[in-house]
């Protein structure tokens, strides 16, 4: 065989050499990329699931009966809205004051609406949104004179409402609010925290308590 044979079957033996190899490393590269590709999904998955979990867990935390703006001037939304100012609605709650649950109720408070064992009223929450209504009856009874007589008036710049009132009833007794509306506001109540008759007159008013009866011997209670 010629030199010059030999050359061109180097030459061709060479080629197919380079060939098989820029192939083979194409597919690796391929195969790589595919890999690359998988795993990055399946990381895209993952933290997809661990963002869902924690938007599931931080939901719930948030108290479900939470004061919504949706309830508008409804009596739930009168109901709600005092309770989250009391106590951000929040069942279990005794502040530093030694005052109850969602609404904040005092002792002597309970008693005179038939609740005397206050770890089973803290503790069961259907019995305090009966406490709530019962005490806004017995309120709402007491005041009933000075809610015909003042409701639509303005005292220190507050329209005086009937909600204000039952409001302000819970926040200082209804004596007290006999005397803030018979002095016109100048006889007044702040409890230890600051917040006055005025204060709850104000933000609680316009709100429908048409449901609320005056009941002068209300009383709240559950079927064991």
């Amino acid at each position: 065989m010629s030199k010059k044979s030999i050359a061109k079957l180097v030459s061709l033996a060479l080629t197919i050499c380079i060939l098989i190899i820029v192939s083979l490393s194409t597919s690796s590269t391929t195969k790589d990329y595919a890999l690359l590709k998988d795993n990055t999904i399946e990381t895209s998955e993952e933290v997809n699931l661990t963002t869902e979990a924690q938007v599931s867990s931080v939901a719930s935390i948030v108290p479900q009966n939470a004061f919504s703006p949706k309830l508008g001037k409804s009596f739930n939304g009168f109901k709600e809205q005092l309770g989250f100012k009391e106590s951000q609605n929040d069942y279990f709650r005794v502040n530093s004051l030694g005052y109850l649950g969602k609404y904040q109720f005092g002792r002597s408070t309970l008693e005179l609406i038939g609740i005397k064992d206050v770890n089973h009223f803290l503790n069961t929450p259907e019995l305090q949104e009966k406490a709530f209504i019962a005490n806004a009856e017995r309120n709402k009874w007491v005041l009933r004179r000075d809610i015909k007589r003042f409701v639509g008036k303005n005292i220190n710049g507050v329209k005086i409402t009937e909600s204000g009132i039952l409001a302000a009833a819970h926040l200082a007794g209804p004596g007290g609010v006999k005397k803030y509306l018979r002095s016109f506001g100048s006889n007044g109540f702040e409890d230890a925290f600051g917040t006055s008759i005025r204060n709850y007159m104000k933000r609680f008013q316009g709100y429908d308590t048409s449901r609320i009866k005056p009941n002068k011997k209300a009383k709240a209670a559950i079927k064991a």
